[in-house]
């Protein structure tokens, strides 16, 4: 981008609205913290109120836009969440995937063990832990009524297609 602020507004009206919409997303992204922080009390630190909206804000904003971790090709690894979490959780999100007798099937193995397995037994099924799933929003009739029409043919849309929403950890 340029330096000079002419030259800078010169380029941005210069893009074309799909470019300008891809630059807004990577400004708006810098503000969003959709971290989960334990709460440590008022002494200058977060608070579980503060955390709360944070993510309230993310979801909201995850919603709009339609992001859907799965879809867009997150998968559980061990690197990435299995290997962070208790056993007690892995073995939740297999249940929650796979069923209760699969669960059962990794629940004696060590850490390190039940976590490869469940990496493979996880893959491919879509499933998400709670934080990176969307929210399921319900909108009522009277709310699309009230929206413009290209907005209300998304919401409708939303509610027929409930594949955003089915996830389960």
């Amino acid at each position: 981008m340029p330096d000079e602020p002419q030259a800078l507004w010169d380029a941005l009206a210069a893009m074309t609205q799909d470019e300008q919409m891809a630059l807004l997303a990577h400004c708006v992204s810098h503000g969003v913290n959709a971290l989960f922080e334990p709460s440590k009390g008022y002494d200058g630190r977060i608070s579980a109120h503060g955390v709360a909206q944070r993510i309230a804000a993310a979801d909201a904003l995850a919603a709009v836009v339609g992001l859907d971790m799965a879809e867009a090709g997150w998968t559980p690894t061990i690197d990435n969440y299995l290997g962070r979490v208790t056993k007690p959780r892995i073995i939740e999100a297999v249940r929650e995937a796979r069923g209760d007798a699969t669960a059962a099937l990794i629940e004696h193995l060590k850490k390190g063990d039940m976590a490869r397995e469940a990496e493979r037994l996880l893959s491919g099924t879509g499933w998400l832990p709670e934080p990176l799933r969307l929210p399921a929003i319900e909108a009522d009739e009277a709310e699309i009524a009230g929206l413009p029409d290209f907005l209300a043919d998304d919401a409708e849309q939303a509610d027929a297609d409930d594949a955003f929403t089915i996830a389960a950890e």
